[in-house]
């Protein structure tokens, strides 16, 4: 399905009852929502899911690419269905869209990131370089917004009203000081360093990331 939300086609799939709780769940960069189809197997029977692909990714249309605009999109997106009481699950990418906008609205009662960075620095520096040097030999948008966004300052966090949770793997690409900080510094955050896992494992194609959700919400 698609809905038009600041003059961008944005794709997305929902699942589940629709008088459950709603969940939305975005991806990271250079992905789409097909990442999630085995955790939305569990996920669809708890709760009502809103499987979405970002601006310039997946199914969606195109248009600037900042964090600030996907952050936007996703306001637009609960406001068009006038969501409330929503768990939201970013990956990587969609864990800071999830950061920003969660800390824009009151809507998001739940927050749950995976693998979130603050600013560009925030990324172990092999990859940092490999990327840098990706973008060098054939430019990329997705690329460049990796290597020069965000900007996510302590302000930002500690307006986050929602219940959060701060996941990340202990082999993640984002190193766990940066991790911790996050959730240091959004009010009453929970921290979960999940160990043996890296940045993507628990969640790409994997159940884990539902099981991780529902105990997060309490559901069992």
């Amino acid at each position: 399905m698609f809905i038009n939300v600041n003059g961008v086609e944005l794709y997305y799939e929902k699942r589940g009852p629709e008088e459950a709780r709603p969940l939305i769940l975005v991806h990271g960069n250079g992905e789409d929502h097909t990442i999630f189809e085995q955790a939305l197997l569990l996920l669809e029977k708890r709760f009502c899911c809103y499987a979405v692909d970002s601006r310039c990714h997946g199914q969606s249309g195109g248009g600037p690419l900042h964090y600030s605009d996907m952050a936007a999109d996703m306001l637009a997106f609960l406001e068009a269905f006038d969501l409330r009481d929503v768990i939201f699950y970013g990956f990587s990418d969609g864990g800071i869209v999830g950061l920003l906008t969660a800390s824009q609205t009151d809507r998001i009662t739940t927050l749950i990131t995976s693998g979130a960075n603050l600013n560009p620095n925030g990324v172990k520096l092999p990859l940092r370089l490999l990327v840098g040097a990706m973008n060098l030999v054939k430019p990329d948008p997705k690329l460049a917004l990796m290597l020069h966004e965000p900007w996510i300052s302590d302000d930002v966090l500690r307006r986050i009203k929602a219940h959060t949770i701060v996941l990340a793997g202990s082999k993640d690409v984002i190193p766990e000081k940066e991790t911790r900080h996050i959730a240091e510094t959004v009010p009453n955050a929970e921290l979960n360093i999940l160990k043996g896992e890296s940045h993507g494992s628990y969640i790409i194609h994997s159940e884990k990331i539902a099981k991780l959700i529902i105990e997060s919400c309490r559901i069992r």
